[in-house]
């Protein structure tokens, strides 16, 4: 199994060390021109290429000392302009507006698990081979519900683990489910009713952040009445805050903010009268037919979920490429941990849908 991402963010490169290195050698590098050192990160992130593994020399550059660290950070673009992922806070920060980040999940049933990689290569077969993990999740029943703990360690997956990211819980029906994050989604956030975890050490996306289960989410099956076989309904309801940036004594502040819940819908398929079946334009992304496959897009008007705000913008595809191997594209508003829980979600059997 390949190793996490490298344990350092935007916010993190400032709070976390990168590696132990002795004073003498970090006071050595820290005596270089502030004009020189900013010139030499702006020259490797702008030839560190578009994605991994060339995004590396950026995060050696982090590794050097305390003063690279925060020269790096304030060099680093995050995921939503630059559309890359490089540090752990890239997985909780939304995506591009403009074009999806691409990746892949491979599922293991014989221990219920499922694997979260970023594609390195546009060729779809050769992703699978190659990419850059990101997250795991596993699967649990508690009673009659369904809970999948997402984790940065594949290899040790609980919620009182330090690599803890978040959960999703679903109903007795496995209809409806509710996303926890284990960080606030905004300032001022509550965390939940549901069981707190312990303080988790340094491999936390936000390591000053106390953890526990916030509620960012919830994704919702309608039911079929007729018990007529046919494509699923989803509905989600995120909450995607927006980041406000203030002044204080000087310096720029950074704050989250929330601006409401997006509501998302997904693309209804139509009828292929010749092949006989739903059909749904993956743009060669998905390649083989599954009820599990989906595309998710806004709504124009929240109260009416029936609205769609633009159908041509997929802000989430997922679908079925091998027997255990799925795509999952995503977009803004959404973040990487927001789309691998979703999808998740369309794991398993339905019984009152299908």
């Amino acid at each position: 199994m390949a190793a996490p991402l490298m344990p350092w963010d935007r916010e993190g490169l400032r709070q976390e060390g990168a590696v132990v290195v002795v004073e003498e050698e970090e006071d050595r590098w820290a005596r270089l021109l502030p004009e020189l050192l900013a010139e030499v990160l702006r020259r490797v992130e702008e030839s560190g290429g578009e994605r991994w593994p060339a995004r590396k020399d950026v995060v050696s550059c982090a590794c050097v000392c305390r003063r690279w660290r925060d020269a790096a950070a304030t060099v680093v673009r995050p995921l939503p302009e630059s559309g890359k992922i490089t540090f752990l806070a890239s997985l909780k920060q939304p995506g591009p507006k403009d074009f999806p980040i691409q990746c892949f999940i491979k599922r293991n049933k014989k221990n219920s698990m499922f694997y979260l990689y970023l594609g390195l290569t546009n060729n779809l077969m050769a992703a699978m081979d190659k990419g850059k993990f990101l997250m795991a999740a596993k699967r649990f029943r508690r009673g009659a519900h369904i809970e999948y703990i997402i984790s940065l360690d594949a290899d040790d997956i609980s919620q009182g683990n330090k690599a803890y990211v978040g959960k999703l819980r679903s109903d007795f029906w496995g209809t409806n489910f509710k996303i926890y994050d284990s960080q606030p989604p905004y300032d001022g956030a509550k965390a939940s009713s549901t069981r707190c975890i312990q303080r988790f050490g340094s491999r936390r996306i936000s390591p000053q952040v106390s953890p526990g289960n916030f509620d960012v989410g919830q994704v919702s099956y309608k039911y079929n009445l007729l018990k007529s076989r046919g494509p699923r309904r989803m509905l989600c309801t995120m909450e995607c805050p927006s980041v406000q940036e203030t002044w204080e004594n000087s310096l720029k502040v950074k704050s989250l903010r929330q601006t409401g819940s997006t509501v998302l819908r997904n693309n209804a398929p139509r009828w292929h009268e010749q092949l006989q079946c739903w059909c749904l334009n993956f743009h060669g992304r998905v390649t083989v037919a599954s009820v599990k496959n989906f595309q998710l897009v806004s709504t124009t008007d929240p109260s009416h979920p029936d609205s769609v705000d633009d159908a041509e913008t997929v802000l989430l595809q997922f679908g079925k490429v091998g027997d255990d191997i799925f795509t999952m594209d995503y977009r803004q508003p959404l973040s990487a941990f927001q789309a691998f829980a979703i999808c998740l979600s369309s794991f398993g059997t339905k019984l009152a849908c299908e």
